[in-house]
């Protein structure tokens, strides 16, 4: 059990009636879902003048413009995931395959096929698409697609419902999964499959499509889930913490869905942007996918903003006022939430926006 004390100016619910003239911080461990405290400040803790350090907020404008076309850039990882984008113009050459990683692709934009060993999944903007490790695919463009994808070291599984029932958060009738068919591909002398293992390609070549199952069942399987179909937790009295929105949780990380949905209600004095908080235990990864992200200035679709552990983060100053007339948002966001720190890939330094920091300013 929690051993709660409070000591001078606090408020009777977190995130509500805050102190006229302060600004809370919640102080929470293991990213949201462990214990917390909440601070009173009277100055905001991002109110800094100066940041020397690796500790910066750290922004890529939007990336697929400076992304090269046709292969997958990694952008920040770790032992447990990778971050990649991709900026596609034409289907893959080859069938691929990881015997590193689960792959989780978000697609951001376009249209295509995704044909696997299990069959073939369609996919269009918004999709999330699970990718078990060990599984072959080849991924067909219809129109030009980007893609943020996620490599994680184990598998993506659903969250805890909980009080809330098994139908909280998407129904299992939102879940797609393949179904069994043959490549689509049948008039070549040889196919060829890219396998990853610690990073290095072994290629295998097939005289014969090696998507050639013709049924399967089990546990064990690609499956799709479109951010538009992610129902989130809401409360007209209480700003729900980014915990809320886990979609799926993995080993050391979570993925979560910011979609749209009504705001909180003012008149019952709920903080409507997210609050100040420093997620000690977890780095945070934001991917902007479409809408108004009215916490930020100047981010646009396409952007990814990351914030290390050990730094305070929250919306910018001209979120309070900009907020005060809303009633719904209409943003669209993954959240990868890391419990090790993330580094920065080389073209992630070459490409950031420096001077993002300075925007609390």
């Amino acid at each position: 059990m929690e051993n709660f004390k409070s000591s001078g100016i606090h408020t009777k619910q977190a995130h509500v009636k805050v102190p006229e003239g302060h600004f809370e911080e919640e102080h929470g461990r293991d990213g949201f879902f462990g214990r917390v405290s909440h601070l009173y400040h009277q100055k905001p803790p991002v109110g800094w003048s100066n940041i020397e350090g690796d500790l910066k907020p750290r922004c890529q404008p939007p990336m697929y413009d400076n992304a090269a076309k046709n292969e997958f850039i990694t952008i920040l990882s770790n032992d447990d995931v990778v971050l990649n984008i991709g900026h596609y113009t034409e289907s893959f050459k080859n069938f691929y395959r990881s015997a590193d990683f689960d792959e989780m692709y978000f697609i951001h934009d376009g249209t295509g096929t995704i044909e696997t060993v299990y069959g073939h999944l369609d996919y269009v903007k918004g999709d999330y698409i699970v990718i078990p490790r060990g599984t072959t695919y080849k991924l067909y463009l219809k129109t030009e697609t980007k893609i943020f994808k996620v490599e994680s070291r184990s598998e993506f599984e659903q969250p805890e419902r909980g009080m809330l029932g098994p139908n909280a958060l998407y129904d299992q009738t939102a879940i797609v999964v393949p179904t069994a068919a043959y490549g689509s591909e049948q008039d070549k002398k040889e196919y060829k499959v890219e396998i990853k293992r610690l990073g290095r390609i072994t290629t295998v070549t097939y005289p014969y499509n090696p998507l050639c199952v013709s049924g399967w069942k089990g546990s064990v399987y690609p499956f799709k889930l479109s951010i538009y179909d992610f129902c989130p937790v809401m409360s007209h009295r209480y700003h729900m913490p980014p915990s809320a929105h886990t979609t799926f949780v993995c080993k050391n990380f979570v993925v979560c869905s910011f979609v749209e949905r009504p705001l909180e209600d003012s008149s019952h004095g709920v903080l409507k942007v997210p609050f100040y908080h420093s997620n000690i235990d977890f780095d945070e990864v934001l991917f902007y996918h479409q809408g108004n992200f009215f916490s930020r200035d100047n981010i646009d679709a396409g952007a990814l903003t990351f914030h290390p552990q050990g730094i305070h983060h929250g919306p910018h100053p001209k979120a309070f006022k900009n907020s005060e007339s809303k009633t719904f948002t209409d943003e669209f966001a993954v959240m990868i939430d890391a419990k090790r720190p993330l580094i920065p890939s080389e073209w992630f330094m070459k490409n950031e926006n420096k001077d993002y920091w300075k925007s609390w300013f």
